[in-house]
């Protein structure tokens, strides 16, 4: 068992998502930046979609009641285990009574944090996700307990040599509406320099207008990585916990990759948009 003496800012526990019930109005949910979650768990010796902690911007402090085995991944939050400095994308030994603190991030905006085994914790839906209106709780509270599934999985991957990397160009594809664009509004679109507004799991702000002429649609298909133009030129991106469906122009369409990318940038980072072929 783990307790939570300081719950952090915002830290929810989630898996790779909830998938096939988009027709009733689910989101996918799931890890925010899945090549950083995936790599926490391969280094304990997790299944990929196994259960473990996502943590934005500040992190919890865990007092841990047993002895686990666990991995930080994602951006760099200056771990410590009783107040001693812990290294990243490394397995770390940790024993009955010792303390963990996940500080204030200083590169990234979430970090990974996995245990040998994976967190037990029930299925809504098919999946473990946090997700508002889905499951009993959505983030962690002072004084909550985490479990811990059977703590024997072996072939821990020990040597990672894999550095956090983010980038500030996301690579897009043309979306169902990208036709509606002009030429001038294309050049803005992928030459100008765009900051992050406000975001959470649902969905990135832009800070900066296109001009556009463009109206509203019909309520359509939307998914994480969809870039939306409203009619006053305001863009969005939706991420991970986002709508089914929406009525704004879909212009864009994040790739995997920048999908990842972008869930570590904060407020007033700067992204620009690089338009690729299929």
């Amino acid at each position: 068992m783990i307790k939570v003496l300081d719950p952090g800012l915002y830290s929810t526990i989630q898996d790779n998502g909830r998938y096939g019930y988009r027709n009733i109005g689910v989101p996918y949910s799931g890890f925010m930046d899945k090549e950083s979650a995936t790599i926490a768990n391969k280094i304990v010796g997790n299944e990929l979609n196994d259960c473990l902690l996502e943590i934005t911007l500040i992190g919890p402090t865990l007092l841990f009641n047993n002895n686990y085995t666990l991995s930080i991944t994602g951006g760099d939050f200056n771990p410590t285990i009783n107040d001693k400095k812990i290294e990243l994308y490394k397995p770390i030994d940790v024993k009955l009574g010792d303390i963990l603190k996940i500080n204030q991030t200083s590169n990234g905006a979430r970090c990974y944090l996995a245990f040998s085994g994976g967190i037990a914790s029930e299925k809504y839906l098919g999946s473990k996700s946090s997700t508002k209106q889905i499951t009993p709780s959505y983030f962690l509270k002072k004084g909550d307990e985490i479990k811990v599934s059977n703590n024997n999985k072996l072939n821990f991957l020990v040597d990672h040599k894999i550095k956090f990397t983010t980038s500030s160009f996301l690579n897009v594809f043309s979306g169902p509406e990208f036709s509606i664009l002009k030429k001038d509004s294309l050049h803005n679109l992928f030459n100008k320099e765009f900051t992050i507004g406000i975001n959470n799991r649902m969905a990135y702000n832009l800070t900066e207008q296109i001009q556009t002429k463009t109206k509203s649609i019909i309520s359509s298909p939307v998914l994480p990585g969809t870039v939306q133009l409203t009619p006053s030129g305001n863009i969005i991106i939706l991420h991970r916990d986002c709508q089914t469906t929406g009525g704004y122009s879909r212009i864009l369409q994040l790739n995997e990759k920048s999908l990842d990318d972008l869930s570590q940038l904060k407020n007033g980072d700067k992204i620009k948009f690089k338009l690729i072929n299929l």
